[in-house]
């Protein structure tokens, strides 16, 4: 799985360059869209490698399953700030479109960017509620936090 997320990440990356040398010659409007549809994938290839190290790090260097509140806060998080980051540069890219283009798409674009922010504020709900959730099993907390330090020492 880990090296599916690497081949995907490298895929991005070649995409986000086709992207910005598409941009280079374009008009200004064509352009800057294209330059921050680049950005936005080049962004979700960088978070792409995060899931991979993730993946990589809890499945087979600690050989860990998600079971502890820390490490599916983990997980979920790595997972989270993929799809956010991916609805916000969808929804900026929506919203450039729209205000050159067609202003009446404008509300859908701005309803794309509205989802990003309930789903960003979820995301923050679950992080305090999973902290108090790690209090009740300090064990898991103390078991997470001393394979983090064998794996700095192995890195």
């Amino acid at each position: 799985m880990a090296v599916l997320f690497v081949a995907i990440s490298l895929l991005l990356m070649v995409l986000a360059v086709l992207t910005g040398w598409r941009a280079v010659g374009a008009e200004l409007a064509e352009g800057a869209e294209s330059a921050i549809e680049a950005i936005g994938l080049l962004a979700i290839a960088v978070v792409s490698l995060q899931i991979s190290q993730t993946i990589a790090e809890e499945e087979v260097i600690r050989d860990a399953h998600i079971s502890a509140p820390t490490r599916v806060r983990r997980y979920l998080s790595r997972f989270m700030v993929v799809v956010v980051v991916a609805l916000s540069i969808e929804g900026l890219v929506g919203t450039f479109k729209a205000l050159h283009e067609e202003p009446e798409l404008l509300p859908h674009a701005a309803s794309v960017l509205v989802a990003a922010g309930i789903l960003l504020s979820g995301w923050g709900l679950f992080i305090r509620f999973n902290k108090e959730a790690e209090l009740l099993e300090p064990e898991a907390m103390k078991e997470a936090k001393s394979e983090d330090k064998k794996l700095e020492d192995k890195g």
